[in-house]
């Protein structure tokens, strides 16, 4: 019979494991530096689902997870529009949803930004030229940035976001 505590008191596998990843850090460093100048606080965003098929959600709610951890770099997600600095939409703006997206616009405070995430955000996607499918954001609503993919990886959404807060430095 084996003893449990060798178990415990064993060599762990990770334990020589280092992971860093300096582009990651390097984006994260000039975000929150753009961040920090353009808004002197944290960046708020409201994420829109606007009819996608949620595998660019899925990308977005990765910049949560440990790895990614947005929020060191101040960047938070916000439940209400009338906290947010930015719209974060995903998804091809469908009939049924438009008026939703204009009134979620409509309740963010000045200033505001829209970001298009994903391929059928940005055009339509695979549902252009769907009866059912307006097309991209920009059909309803003033677009800063279009971050292209299908999906986009979180690392291409915190580059567009970079670009974003460069943009409105100028």
């Amino acid at each position: 019979m084996v003893n449990p505590l060798t178990y415990v008191f064993r060599r762990k596998v990770t334990e020589k494991f280092d992971f860093s990843d300096a582009e990651l850090e390097a984006l994260g460093s000039e975000l929150k530096a753009k961040v920090n100048q353009v808004f002197g606080h944290s960046l708020a965003i409201r994420e829109l689902d606007s009819g996608s098929d949620n595998s660019t959600e899925i990308e977005i709610s990765n910049l949560g997870n440990p790895h990614y951890d947005v929020e060191r770099f101040g960047v938070s997600f916000v439940a209400s529009p009338r906290h947010a600095d930015v719209l974060m939409v995903t998804g091809a703006v469908t009939l049924n949803m438009a008026e939703a997206v204009k009134k979620t616009y409509e309740a963010m405070p000045s200033p505001k930004f829209v970001v298009a995430v994903g391929d059928d955000a940005c055009d339509g996607g695979i549902y252009k030229g769907s009866y059912a499918v307006l097309g991209g954001v920009d059909k309803i609503l003033p677009v800063d940035m279009k971050i292209p993919g299908n999906p986009p990886s979180p690392k291409e959404i915190l580059k567009g976001l970079v670009v974003l807060m460069k943009q409105a430095s100028k």
